[in-house]
């Protein structure tokens, strides 16, 4: 069986440590670049305000991990796994992404 895979934007278009929202099958996912060039994806839907804005969040570093404050309560999500460290009851979906000839996919499914 063959993966599918769509493309949502140049890999341009994210600034690094800056994100990007795409809709994909009917849901928003927050798509993040570092500065080193790793791209995560993540629901862009914040639990704790109950908002779709982890897009607009700042990207960083608490300890090892590599995470996106909310901007609108602080919690922190862990970009690679989408845990939030300030509550371990959350997390929230991570979705396979890839940049292919200057373009940012993320993995359908």
């Amino acid at each position: 069986m063959s993966e599918t895979w769509i493309e949502v934007c140049k890999l341009d278009d994210i600034v690094p440590d800056t994100g990007v929202c795409a809709l994909i099958d009917d849901k928003q996912v927050a798509l993040f670049r570092t500065r080193t060039g790793e791209l995560f994806a993540i629901d862009n839907y914040d639990p704790f305000s109950k908002a779709n804005v982890l897009s607009r969040g700042i990207v960083g570093s608490v300890g090892d991990k590599l995470v996106v404050a909310s901007p609108i309560y602080k919690q922190h999500f862990c970009l690679a796994t989408g845990e939030c460290l300030e509550d371990e009851n959350v997390k929230l979906n991570v979705y396979t992404v890839k940049a292919a000839n200057d373009a940012v996919a993320v993995k359908a499914g």
